[in-house]
Protein backbone atom coordinates (compact mmCIF):
# COMPACT_ATOMS: atom_id res chain seq x y z
CA UNK A 1 0.00 0.00 0.00
CA UNK A 2 1.44 3.40 -0.92
CA UNK A 3 2.20 5.48 2.10
CA UNK A 4 0.79 8.96 2.37
CA UNK A 5 -0.61 11.30 5.00
CA UNK A 6 -4.15 11.82 3.80
CA UNK A 7 -6.94 11.51 6.31
CA UNK A 8 -10.56 10.79 5.57
CA UNK A 9 -13.36 12.79 7.11
CA UNK A 10 -13.85 9.98 9.63
CA UNK A 11 -10.34 10.52 10.95
CA UNK A 12 -10.31 14.33 10.69
CA UNK A 13 -9.17 15.95 13.95
CA UNK A 14 -11.81 18.71 13.89
CA UNK A 15 -14.49 16.79 15.81
CA UNK A 16 -11.98 15.55 18.39
CA UNK A 17 -10.74 19.10 18.95
CA UNK A 18 -14.28 20.45 19.37
CA UNK A 19 -15.19 17.69 21.84
CA UNK A 20 -12.01 18.34 23.81
CA UNK A 21 -12.72 22.09 23.87
CA UNK A 22 -16.27 21.67 25.15
CA UNK A 23 -15.17 19.13 27.75
CA UNK A 24 -12.33 21.34 28.98
CA UNK A 25 -14.48 24.47 29.23
CA UNK A 26 -17.07 22.64 31.35
CA UNK A 27 -14.43 20.92 33.47
CA UNK A 28 -12.39 24.12 33.91
CA UNK A 29 -15.49 25.98 35.15
CA UNK A 30 -16.24 23.22 37.66
CA UNK A 31 -12.64 23.10 38.88
CA UNK A 32 -12.46 26.88 39.26
CA UNK A 33 -15.64 26.87 41.38
CA UNK A 34 -14.33 23.96 43.45
CA UNK A 35 -10.92 25.56 43.88
CA UNK A 36 -12.47 28.91 44.87
CA UNK A 37 -14.77 27.26 47.43
CA UNK A 38 -12.15 25.02 49.02
CA UNK A 39 -8.81 26.67 48.28
CA UNK A 40 -7.36 23.28 47.33
CA UNK A 41 -3.94 23.62 45.72
CA UNK A 42 -4.40 20.41 43.75
CA UNK A 43 -7.77 21.58 42.46
CA UNK A 44 -6.49 25.04 41.54
CA UNK A 45 -3.54 23.44 39.71
CA UNK A 46 -6.00 21.29 37.77
CA UNK A 47 -8.09 24.41 37.03
CA UNK A 48 -5.08 26.02 35.39
CA UNK A 49 -4.44 22.77 33.52
CA UNK A 50 -7.96 22.73 32.07
CA UNK A 51 -7.89 26.45 31.22
CA UNK A 52 -4.60 25.96 29.38
CA UNK A 53 -6.08 23.02 27.49
CA UNK A 54 -9.13 25.11 26.51
CA UNK A 55 -6.89 27.86 25.17
CA UNK A 56 -4.83 25.30 23.28
CA UNK A 57 -7.88 23.74 21.64
CA UNK A 58 -8.82 27.24 20.45
CA UNK A 59 -5.35 27.46 18.88
CA UNK A 60 -5.85 24.07 17.20
CA UNK A 61 -9.25 25.07 15.78
CA UNK A 62 -7.66 28.24 14.44
CA UNK A 63 -4.93 26.14 12.83
CA UNK A 64 -7.46 23.87 11.14
CA UNK A 65 -9.31 26.83 9.65
CA UNK A 66 -6.28 28.85 8.55
CA UNK A 67 -4.30 25.92 7.13
CA UNK A 68 -7.20 25.06 4.79
CA UNK A 69 -6.79 28.30 2.80
CA UNK A 70 -5.85 27.95 -0.86
CA UNK A 71 -2.41 28.82 -2.18
CA UNK A 72 -1.96 32.35 -3.49
CA UNK A 73 0.79 34.49 -5.02
CA UNK A 74 2.31 35.27 -1.63
CA UNK A 75 2.15 31.67 -0.41
CA UNK A 76 2.45 29.54 -3.56
CA UNK A 77 2.78 26.29 -1.59
CA UNK A 78 -0.34 27.01 0.49
CA UNK A 79 -0.90 27.57 4.19
CA UNK A 80 -0.46 24.00 5.43
CA UNK A 81 2.29 24.94 7.89
CA UNK A 82 -0.19 27.11 9.81
CA UNK A 83 -1.22 23.83 11.46
CA UNK A 84 2.33 23.39 12.76
CA UNK A 85 2.66 27.00 13.95
CA UNK A 86 -0.53 27.04 16.00
CA UNK A 87 0.23 23.60 17.42
CA UNK A 88 3.59 24.94 18.59
CA UNK A 89 1.77 27.79 20.32
CA UNK A 90 -0.46 25.21 21.99
CA UNK A 91 2.62 23.40 23.32
CA UNK A 92 3.98 26.70 24.67
CA UNK A 93 0.59 27.39 26.25
CA UNK A 94 0.66 24.06 28.08
CA UNK A 95 4.03 24.93 29.60
CA UNK A 96 3.46 28.58 30.42
CA UNK A 97 -0.16 28.58 31.58
CA UNK A 98 -0.66 25.05 32.88
CA UNK A 99 2.75 24.10 34.26
CA UNK A 100 3.52 27.63 35.46
CA UNK A 101 0.35 28.02 37.52
CA UNK A 102 0.58 24.47 38.84
CA UNK A 103 4.09 25.25 40.07
CA UNK A 104 2.80 28.37 41.82
CA UNK A 105 0.09 26.34 43.55
CA UNK A 106 2.68 23.77 44.64
CA UNK A 107 4.76 26.56 46.20
CA UNK A 108 1.68 27.99 47.91
CA UNK A 109 0.79 24.61 49.40
CA UNK A 110 4.28 24.08 50.80
CA UNK A 111 4.62 27.57 52.27
CA UNK A 112 1.06 28.30 53.40
CA UNK A 113 -1.43 26.84 55.84
CA UNK A 114 -3.98 24.40 54.47
CA UNK A 115 -7.53 24.98 55.67
CA UNK A 116 -10.17 22.33 55.11
CA UNK A 117 -13.62 23.71 55.61
CA UNK A 118 -16.91 21.91 55.52
CA UNK A 119 -17.33 19.65 52.51
CA UNK A 120 -13.72 20.28 51.39
CA UNK A 121 -12.93 16.74 50.37
CA UNK A 122 -16.41 15.82 49.14
CA UNK A 123 -16.52 18.80 46.78
CA UNK A 124 -13.05 18.16 45.38
CA UNK A 125 -13.55 14.41 44.95
CA UNK A 126 -16.84 15.00 43.15
CA UNK A 127 -15.39 17.54 40.74
CA UNK A 128 -12.31 15.42 40.03
CA UNK A 129 -14.53 12.42 39.35
CA UNK A 130 -16.66 14.35 36.87
CA UNK A 131 -13.56 15.82 35.26
CA UNK A 132 -11.91 12.41 34.95
CA UNK A 133 -14.94 10.96 33.18
CA UNK A 134 -15.34 13.92 30.78
CA UNK A 135 -11.66 14.07 29.91
CA UNK A 136 -11.46 10.28 29.66
CA UNK A 137 -14.27 10.26 27.09
CA UNK A 138 -12.54 13.00 25.09
CA UNK A 139 -9.27 11.05 25.23
CA UNK A 140 -11.03 7.85 24.10
CA UNK A 141 -12.46 9.69 21.09
CA UNK A 142 -9.05 11.10 20.13
CA UNK A 143 -7.45 7.67 20.50
CA UNK A 144 -10.17 6.09 18.36
CA UNK A 145 -9.37 8.55 15.60
CA UNK A 146 -5.63 7.98 15.94
CA UNK A 147 -6.18 4.22 15.64
CA UNK A 148 -8.37 4.78 12.57
CA UNK A 149 -5.61 6.88 11.02
CA UNK A 150 -3.05 4.19 11.86
CA UNK A 151 -5.19 1.49 10.20
CA UNK A 152 -5.64 3.69 7.13
CA UNK A 153 -1.86 4.14 6.89
CA UNK A 154 -1.27 0.43 7.57
CA UNK A 155 0.81 1.13 10.68
CA UNK A 156 0.77 0.14 14.30
CA UNK A 157 -0.50 2.85 16.65
CA UNK A 158 2.90 3.70 18.16
CA UNK A 159 4.50 3.83 14.70
CA UNK A 160 1.73 6.11 13.48
CA UNK A 161 2.04 8.51 16.41
CA UNK A 162 5.77 8.83 15.71
CA UNK A 163 5.38 9.15 11.93
CA UNK A 164 2.18 11.22 11.63
CA UNK A 165 2.53 14.81 10.46
CA UNK A 166 -0.83 15.80 12.02
CA UNK A 167 -0.04 17.60 15.29
CA UNK A 168 -3.66 18.50 16.07
CA UNK A 169 -4.95 15.05 16.95
CA UNK A 170 -1.73 14.10 18.73
CA UNK A 171 -1.97 17.29 20.79
CA UNK A 172 -5.57 16.57 21.79
CA UNK A 173 -4.77 12.96 22.70
CA UNK A 174 -1.70 14.03 24.70
CA UNK A 175 -3.57 16.80 26.51
CA UNK A 176 -6.48 14.53 27.40
CA UNK A 177 -4.14 11.77 28.59
CA UNK A 178 -2.30 14.32 30.73
CA UNK A 179 -5.65 15.61 32.04
CA UNK A 180 -6.71 12.11 33.14
CA UNK A 181 -3.35 11.50 34.81
CA UNK A 182 -3.53 14.97 36.38
CA UNK A 183 -6.94 14.23 37.85
CA UNK A 184 -5.55 11.00 39.32
CA UNK A 185 -2.55 12.84 40.79
CA UNK A 186 -4.83 15.49 42.29
CA UNK A 187 -7.07 12.78 43.75
CA UNK A 188 -4.10 11.00 45.32
CA UNK A 189 -2.90 14.28 46.80
CA UNK A 190 -6.34 14.95 48.26
CA UNK A 191 -6.56 11.43 49.69
CA UNK A 192 -3.16 11.69 51.39
CA UNK A 193 -4.12 15.12 52.70
CA UNK A 194 -7.32 13.66 54.14
CA UNK A 195 -5.54 10.68 55.70
CA UNK A 196 -2.53 12.54 57.14
CA UNK A 197 -3.95 16.02 57.67
CA UNK A 198 -0.99 17.56 55.79
CA UNK A 199 -1.76 19.86 52.88
CA UNK A 200 1.75 19.36 51.53
CA UNK A 201 0.58 16.24 49.75
CA UNK A 202 -1.64 18.44 47.63
CA UNK A 203 1.39 20.61 46.97
CA UNK A 204 3.30 17.52 45.86
CA UNK A 205 0.40 16.62 43.56
CA UNK A 206 0.43 20.14 42.08
CA UNK A 207 4.19 19.88 41.52
CA UNK A 208 3.77 16.49 39.84
CA UNK A 209 1.09 17.99 37.57
CA UNK A 210 3.49 20.82 36.66
CA UNK A 211 6.23 18.31 35.77
CA UNK A 212 3.76 16.24 33.75
CA UNK A 213 2.71 19.28 31.72
CA UNK A 214 6.32 20.31 31.08
CA UNK A 215 7.07 16.83 29.71
CA UNK A 216 3.99 16.90 27.46
CA UNK A 217 4.74 20.44 26.26
CA UNK A 218 8.39 19.69 25.44
CA UNK A 219 7.49 16.48 23.60
CA UNK A 220 4.78 18.12 21.50
CA UNK A 221 6.86 21.23 20.90
CA UNK A 222 9.87 19.24 19.68
CA UNK A 223 7.71 17.22 17.30
CA UNK A 224 6.00 20.30 15.89
CA UNK A 225 9.27 22.23 15.59
CA UNK A 226 10.69 19.59 13.26
CA UNK A 227 7.66 19.90 10.98
CA UNK A 228 7.73 23.68 11.09
CA UNK A 229 11.35 23.96 9.98
CA UNK A 230 10.95 21.43 7.16
CA UNK A 231 10.91 17.77 8.21
CA UNK A 232 11.22 15.14 5.49
CA UNK A 233 8.49 12.62 4.74
CA UNK A 234 8.76 9.19 6.31
CA UNK A 235 11.62 7.08 4.83
CA UNK A 236 9.17 4.43 3.59
CA UNK A 237 7.50 6.90 1.24
CA UNK A 238 10.84 8.10 -0.10
CA UNK A 239 11.96 4.54 -0.76
CA UNK A 240 8.70 3.68 -2.53
CA UNK A 241 9.13 6.64 -4.87
CA UNK A 242 12.79 5.74 -5.46
CA UNK A 243 11.86 2.15 -6.39
CA UNK A 244 9.14 3.40 -8.72
CA UNK A 245 11.56 5.69 -10.55
CA UNK A 246 14.27 3.05 -10.90
CA UNK A 247 12.24 -0.11 -11.49
CA UNK A 248 9.22 1.10 -13.43
CA UNK A 249 10.62 3.92 -15.54
CA UNK A 250 13.15 2.58 -18.06
CA UNK A 251 13.98 6.14 -19.11
CA UNK A 252 15.77 6.71 -15.77
CA UNK A 253 19.26 5.21 -15.28
CA UNK A 254 19.90 6.53 -11.78
CA UNK A 255 18.20 8.51 -9.02
CA UNK A 256 20.97 10.88 -7.95
CA UNK A 257 19.01 12.56 -5.16
CA UNK A 258 15.50 12.43 -3.74
CA UNK A 259 14.37 15.10 -1.28
CA UNK A 260 11.04 15.56 0.50
CA UNK A 261 9.56 18.12 2.87
CA UNK A 262 6.21 18.47 4.63
CA UNK A 263 4.34 21.56 3.40
CA UNK A 264 1.36 20.69 5.59
CA UNK A 265 -0.39 17.75 7.19
CA UNK A 266 -1.51 16.27 3.86
CA UNK A 267 0.97 18.02 1.57
CA UNK A 268 4.52 16.93 0.71
CA UNK A 269 7.01 18.52 -1.67
CA UNK A 270 9.18 16.04 -3.59
CA UNK A 271 12.27 16.99 -5.59
CA UNK A 272 14.21 14.36 -7.55
CA UNK A 273 17.46 14.66 -9.48
CA UNK A 274 17.75 11.84 -11.99
CA UNK A 275 20.16 10.64 -14.71
CA UNK A 276 18.33 9.82 -17.92
CA UNK A 277 18.93 7.18 -20.56
CA UNK A 278 21.14 8.38 -23.41
CA UNK A 279 18.61 7.73 -26.19
CA UNK A 280 16.00 10.27 -24.94
CA UNK A 281 15.24 13.34 -27.03
CA UNK A 282 14.06 16.73 -25.76
CA UNK A 283 10.46 15.77 -26.51
CA UNK A 284 10.91 12.49 -24.61
CA UNK A 285 12.23 14.36 -21.57
CA UNK A 286 9.33 16.80 -21.59
CA UNK A 287 6.83 13.95 -21.85
CA UNK A 288 8.61 12.01 -19.08
CA UNK A 289 8.53 14.96 -16.71
CA UNK A 290 4.78 15.39 -17.26
CA UNK A 291 4.08 11.67 -16.81
CA UNK A 292 6.15 11.45 -13.61
CA UNK A 293 4.33 14.42 -12.11
CA UNK A 294 0.92 12.86 -12.74
CA UNK A 295 1.89 9.31 -11.76
CA UNK A 296 3.61 10.25 -8.48
CA UNK A 297 0.67 12.37 -7.37
CA UNK A 298 -1.77 9.60 -8.34
CA UNK A 299 0.09 6.93 -6.37
CA UNK A 300 0.95 9.12 -3.40
CA UNK A 301 -1.84 11.73 -3.02
CA UNK A 302 -0.02 13.46 -0.17
CA UNK A 303 2.77 14.43 -2.63
CA UNK A 304 1.25 17.63 -3.97
CA UNK A 305 4.36 19.27 -5.42
CA UNK A 306 6.78 17.39 -7.71
CA UNK A 307 10.00 18.79 -9.17
CA UNK A 308 12.17 16.68 -11.49
CA UNK A 309 15.71 17.78 -12.34
CA UNK A 310 17.02 15.72 -15.27
CA UNK A 311 20.82 15.67 -15.34
CA UNK A 312 22.66 14.58 -18.51
CA UNK A 313 26.26 13.75 -19.37
CA UNK A 314 28.12 16.21 -21.64
CA UNK A 315 27.92 14.06 -24.74
CA UNK A 316 24.16 13.60 -24.33
CA UNK A 317 23.66 17.31 -23.74
CA UNK A 318 25.42 18.07 -27.04
CA UNK A 319 23.18 15.58 -28.88
CA UNK A 320 19.82 16.82 -27.64
CA UNK A 321 20.73 20.47 -27.23
CA UNK A 322 20.14 20.74 -23.49
CA UNK A 323 22.01 22.70 -20.85
CA UNK A 324 23.66 20.62 -18.09
CA UNK A 325 21.38 20.26 -15.07
CA UNK A 326 18.15 20.95 -16.96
Amino acid sequence: MPLDGNSSSATSPRLAVWLALVANIVVAAAKIVGGALTGSSAMLAESAHSLADSLNESFLLTSLRRSARQADARHPFGYGKERFFWSLLAAVGIMVAGAGFSGIEAYRAFTGHASTGRGYFAINYTILGIAGVAEGLSWARAMWQLRAQARSADRRLIEHVKASSDPSLKTVASEDAAAVVGAILAGVGLLLHQVTGSGRYEGAAAAAIAVLLVVVAVTLGRDTKELLIGEAAIPELTEEVRRFLLEERHEIDEVVDLLTMHLGVDSILLAARVDLASHLTSDDIESLSHDLDLEIQRRWPSVTQVFIDATRSTENVDRVGLSPGL
